[in-house]
């Protein structure tokens, strides 16, 4: 007698527990761990604060993890993020447009920075990494340059965008959460996600295979600008002000969230929502260092120790598969 297949549910809960469990479970000690160590962390109040703070650095990580996936490296969202920002606030203070106009100005700005990556590491076939080195340098002098290096404030002209909606939740932290899910679903169920994963694990191969590996190059850097800039108008919303200096060290930040929700660094495999998972990890792991009352030293050395961790346990992947 034939042996019977193994039930569907069955395979789709192994996977899951596979990809996910783990990384849920990390975070859920991490939040125990500080939770029984210092004051007020397990409170609503610190959790809505977290929950507030992270949609611009989720935009920025589910960028990034296209970008990784397809085989490349971005070092220019932080710069980027600032010069959106600086559009921003130059169209509503220094040019009085009305704040959709602004607003499309800025995702312009920061698509355009994106798709001319894209475009530049495509055409000549340049490492990803000193073409977005190059564009970090350049987006950050623009932003000096529309802002005159000087902090716009805009007021509460912007602060509409990040209007709480429920519970304290503002809009951003529900827009980002469907863009991860709209991002999960893009990249596992349609052709586009398919050609990504492919031109990430063998670009030659994927283009023998029949597949525009440049217009796919072009894409995901194009999705990457434009989600650091629709993280600029979170920011720039918080903080009611477009600062030139926003954004350093943020593509740290969004390539340690990547590498931490298991997204390969030389390309070819990674998932949206184990991002969100490296995002929430190291916003919990700086909240709580904060409360118990860590030193900034302290804070960088604990969160680059977890970085190495990850990209270590990522080559032990790699090498087992």
């Amino acid at each position: 007698m034939a042996t019977p297949p193994i039930d569907s549910h069955h395979r789709v809960w192994r996977r899951f527990a596979a990809e996910f469990l783990g990384m849920a479970l990390a975070l859920v000690g991490i939040t125990l761990y500080f939770g029984f160590t210092t004051d007020h962390f397990l409170t609503t109040a610190n959790f809505l604060m977290i929950a507030n703070q992270i949609p611009s650095s989720i935009f920025v990580a589910v960028g990034m993890t296209f970008v990784i996936i397809y085989g490349g490296i971005d070092l220019s969202v932080g710069s980027v993020l600032a010069f959106s920002s600086a559009m921003l606030g130059y169209c509503l203070v220094n040019l009085g447009l009305p704040l959709p106009v602004a607003i499309l100005g800025a995702l312009a700005v920061g698509s355009g920075c994106g798709y001319l990556n894209g475009w530049i590491v495509t055409r000549w076939q340049l490492p990803s990494f000193i073409v977005t080195l190059g564009m970090l340098e350049a987006a950050r002098g623009a932003a000096y340059l529309v802002t005159d290096s000087q902090t716009i404030y805009i007021g509460k002209q912007v602060e509409v965008i990040t209007t709480p909606f429920v519970f304290g939740l503002s809009y951003p932290i529900l827009i980002a959460l469907l863009t991860v899910v709209a991002g999960q679903f893009v990249l596992t169920r349609t052709s586009f996600g398919r050609y990504v994963v492919a031109a990430g694990y063998n670009e030659d191969v994927a283009y023998r295979s029949g597949i525009n590996t440049k217009r796919i190059g072009k894409a995901v850097f194009l999705i990457g600008g434009l989600l650091t800039a629709v993280g600029a108008l979170v920011e720039t919303a918080r903080f009611s002000s477009s600062d030139p200096n926003a954004g350093i060290g943020l593509e740290l930040e969004a390539i340690a969230a990547v590498v931490i929700g298991g997204t390969s660094l030389s390309g070819g495999r990674g998932s949206v929502v184990r991002t969100l998972f490296g995002v929430l990890i190291i916003a919990v792991l700086r909240n709580g260092l904060a409360a118990a009352g860590a030193e900034e030293y302290v804070k960088r050395l604990i969160t680059g120790f977890v970085i190495v961790a990850a990209i270590i346990l990522d080559q032990y992947r790699q090498k087992r598969s």
